[in-house]
């Protein structure tokens, strides 16, 4: 399958799916891992419809983790400091984005990636802006990235391209998926 059927199958699927109950199992599976307990600077994302919200995470950890949200600038992606008192603002998506500068994404030890799908090795589709494609180098070789996406929604296999960077784990209501064992 192509990219672009990808995208239009997982928008379909995803729209009967409970992703209020998938993201609070998908919250507690991250709250779990021994990366995410040793992390300190977290980049989350604000969920649009029917994307998993870890935001959670934040209001749980805000007292001792930073957590960090995307801002788009032109065709770019930003990394902007977040809680819950921060003023926000919408982009041209949509989306929520915080209100605050920007700082380094060296500085993230783990990150939490939007997907619409993905795959055992780690390989995600996006919304096809490529702003992810674009980011993902620009962190750390160390930080820790994490696909949350329901497992109806794991798919066998996506077609990957050059420019596309698999995360270390993917994880779903069910499991979290260690994608050094399938590459």
């Amino acid at each position: 399958m192509e990219k672009s059927d990808l995208r239009v199958k997982a928008k379909e699927l995803r729209k009967n799916l409970d992703i209020r109950g998938i993201s609070e199992s998908i919250v507690s599976e991250i709250e779990g891992m021994e990366d995410f307990q040793a992390s300190h600077n977290v980049l989350l994302f604000y969920p649009k419809d029917f994307e998993i919200n870890t935001i959670p995470l934040c209001e749980k950890y805000e007292k001792v983790k930073n957590f960090y949200l995307p801002k788009v600038i032109g065709d770019n992606l930003a990394v902007c400091p977040y809680d819950g008192s921060v003023s926000m603002t919408v982009s041209k998506f949509s989306i929520k984005e915080p209100c605050t500068a920007p700082v380094s994404p060296e500085i993230i030890d783990y990150a939490v990636i939007p997907c619409l799908c993905a795959d055992r090795k780690g390989v995600r589709i996006g919304y096809g802006g490529g702003f992810y494609d674009r980011f993902l180098p620009l962190l750390d070789t160390k930080c820790i990235k994490v696909l949350p996406v329901p497992s109806k929604l794991l798919f066998e296999c996506i077609p990957a391209e050059s420019h596309d960077i698999p995360v270390n784990f993917v994880i779903t209501e069910d499991e979290v998926v260690n994608c050094a064992d399938y590459c």
